[in-house]
């Protein structure tokens, strides 16, 4: 024990966060079957019973949309979320369910925007990832072709890419142009990683984070974001007012 926490003890642990102020979870993979999140619709179930007793009158799930590896279409999607509304009602969950999409940045991705053929929720907000190994070399074009479009791009969990892990100037040019960021809650616990952890508390102090979401795969993600809770930075998150959560 070192000498400062010998003279004034342990440091206080704060009081879990009141997660029921964001209202509204913006990304999630709870459509049963259809990518790497819940696997049937009786985790799906648990998992929506699970938001609902921390707080969350609203779940917004995102599927992953890659040409390579998850080839889903609105109409899955939207097929998917009619059948898990109405597990929901018939088991009595007091949850309201939408469902967008997580799209993938690649080439496909760009003819889509282009067709103008998205899956948007609130204002035309559209949820986007990149790989986790390079920037996406068409990054630059498509977000211009969003915004062209009236989209409000969100960029997913921007604190998880290792390539910009020392260029924290790059999230606040994102943000200057007009692009969301959507910070994991799970990141602040270092769940990810301490890097990401160390992104995630950085962004948060800039004032450069308008979204929070719970990437919500499995029960376990649940079960972290009742220690997130206790984050001081999630704390200075939800007394900034820069969340957009409860605005959906």
């Amino acid at each position: 024990m070192g000498i400062f926490q010998r003279v004034f003890g342990k440091k206080k642990e704060l009081e879990p966060a009141d997660l029921s102020l964001l209202k509204t979870d913006i990304h999630s993979h709870l459509i049963p079957g259809i990518d790497d999140g819940s696997p049937s619709m009786e985790e799906s179930l648990k998992l929506l019973n699970g938001f609902v007793h921390l707080g969350y009158k609203k779940v917004i799930t995102t599927p992953h949309i890659m040409s390579d590896y998850y080839r889903n279409t609105p109409e899955i999607i939207l097929s998917g979320l009619g059948d898990l509304k109405d597990a929901a009602k018939k088991a009595g969950i007091p949850i309201e369910i939408e469902a967008a999409a997580e799209y993938y940045v690649d080439e496909a991705f760009e003819k889509l925007v282009l067709s103008d053929n998205l899956l948007s929720f609130g204002n035309r907000y559209v949820l986007f990832e990149l790989g986790f190994m390079t920037e996406a070399p068409n990054l630059g074009e498509v977000l211009f072709q969003l915004q062209l479009a009236g989209y409000k791009p969100i960029m997913a969990h921007p604190e998880r890419y290792p390539f910009w892990f020392d260029n924290i100037q790059k999230f606040k040019d994102f943000h200057d142009n007009g692009i969301l960021l959507q910070v994991n809650m799970n990141s602040l616990t270092g769940m990810y990683s301490p890097e990401v952890k160390r992104m995630a508390e950085s962004m948060i102090d800039l004032g450069i984070v308008s979204f929070l979401g719970s990437d919500c795969h499995h029960g376990g993600h649940l079960d972290t974001m009742v220690y997130a809770a206790k984050s001081p930075h999630l704390h200075k998150l939800l007394d900034s007012g820069k969340l957009l959560n409860s605005s959906l």
